[in-house]
């Protein structure tokens, strides 16, 4: 290996305390989030629907929001934003913590943590690869996504721990956000980390935070979040009664874990490839993992987690290095303005394969479900590469 090639594939100092944080961020996160419906339902007094409507508008806060705490941080500079989103965070779980017996704090503290979260992750992403060259990207934008991944996998491990005792999940979170937020007040990046206010290039009024848009990895981000979250969303409701609850979280942690592994080590021949082929190589990969969940067997879902895993590593880092080869913006925006597009995906997701997947439960014939879904990721390279020609020719 040349002496150019191992500095580019050497992480510094403040990289890895950055990987470190953004695992334990997740980790914390996670541990919540999966539950959050059961405490929502338990502490409001409601029914799910109106658990729902919570969820709902809790996540278009931390999607939608993205774009513009993205122009944020990089007025404030990004150091100061992820501390500021540390705090919080902790914020957030003080307040979980003491909302146990009002309704209103829950609620708020569930607001508190999207909004640390919509701020904490462009800024984060925008840290790694603020300085990056072309050639050291795809390793960054991979290794923050396998320890983001990582924070994934662990977290609703530690949340089962506590899953009878939310308040002693709540001091832990507080506790570890705390640790963080110290961690991050010591941090010392690189001055290329643009710790600088203002000092991040495009910084423009918040209205034009849609400015320099990459639009075909937007799409395509759009459609490959559309599309991944059937699967994360109802999965589980479709394996009730297939296989063991315990079985299930294995297969899951499997998913999260084998981002984690697999997005570092493809990451240079991703990042080499040209975007139809990346493009097929994923759709391919969901397709197949779709259509074997339509076997409904123990055997058949593992394969199709599996199958998941591969394609969305291959789509959700190629669809980032393509925003960031594409965009006329800073790192950090268009790193917000690719989360802006996996919220409009997952919305997509909620509305109409929460509605295709009643039609085919109340017909009885639920895996015509996943096959349905295999067909539109079958479909989706061929019909976006076709548009993006005819725009051409127009």
């Amino acid at each position: 290996m040349s002496a150019g090639r191992a500095r580019e594939d050497t992480l510094t100092g403040s990289q890895l305390a950055l990987l470190l944080c953004g695992c334990a961020v997740n980790t914390g996160t996670f541990a919540v989030y999966p539950y959050l419906a059961v405490l929502l339902r338990d502490r409001l007094g409601v029914g799910m629907a109106e658990v729902g409507v919570v969820l709902g508008a809790a996540t278009l806060v931390q999607f939608a929001g993205a774009p513009f705490t993205a122009a944020f941080a990089e007025r404030v500079g990004l150091a100061r934003a992820l501390l500021l989103a540390t705090f919080v965070y902790c914020l957030g779980a003080v307040t979980y913590l003491g909302g146990a017996g009002i309704p209103g704090l829950t609620v708020l503290a569930l607001f508190l943590s999207c909004g640390a979260g919509a701020l904490y992750a462009p800024a984060y992403r925008g840290c790694l690869t603020h300085s990056a060259t072309a050639a050291q990207r795809p390793r960054l934008v991979a290794a923050g996504n396998a320890a983001s991944n990582l924070g994934i996998a662990c977290g609703p491990v530690v949340g089962a721990l506590f899953l009878h005792e939310p308040n002693r999940l709540f001091a832990g979170t507080t506790v570890l956000y705390a640790v963080l937020a110290v961690g991050h007040f010591f941090l010392r990046p690189e001055r290329s980390f643009s710790d600088e206010p203002g000092a991040g290039p495009g910084a423009e009024p918040f209205w034009r935070v849609l400015r320099g848009l990459a639009v075909l990895p937007f799409v395509v981000t759009v459609l490959t979040h559309y599309l991944y979250m059937q699967f994360y969303q109802y999965l589980s409701v479709f394996s009730q009664g297939r296989l063991p609850t315990a079985a299930y979280g294995v297969i899951m942690m499997g998913y999260s874990l084998g981002l984690a592994v697999l997005q570092p080590l493809v990451a240079h021949r991703v990042g080499r490839i040209r975007y139809p082929l990346a493009m097929s190589v994923g759709f391919a990969c969901m397709a197949l993992g779709m259509a074997a969940f339509a076997g409904g067997r123990p055997a058949t879902i593992a394969v199709g987690v599996a199958a998941m895993s591969v394609g969305t590593a291959v789509l959700f880092l190629k669809n980032d290095l393509q925003a960031l080869a594409g965009s006329a913006r800073s790192a950090t925006v268009t790193f917000g303005q690719q989360r802006l597009a996996a919220g409009v995906g997952s919305l997509l997701s909620g509305v109409l394969g929460g509605t295709v997947y009643g039609l085919f439960e109340r017909a009885d014939v639920l895996p015509g479900f996943w096959l349905t879904v295999a067909a539109q990721c079958a479909l989706v390279p061929p019909l976006v590469l076709a548009v993006r020609r005819a725009s051409r020719r127009r």
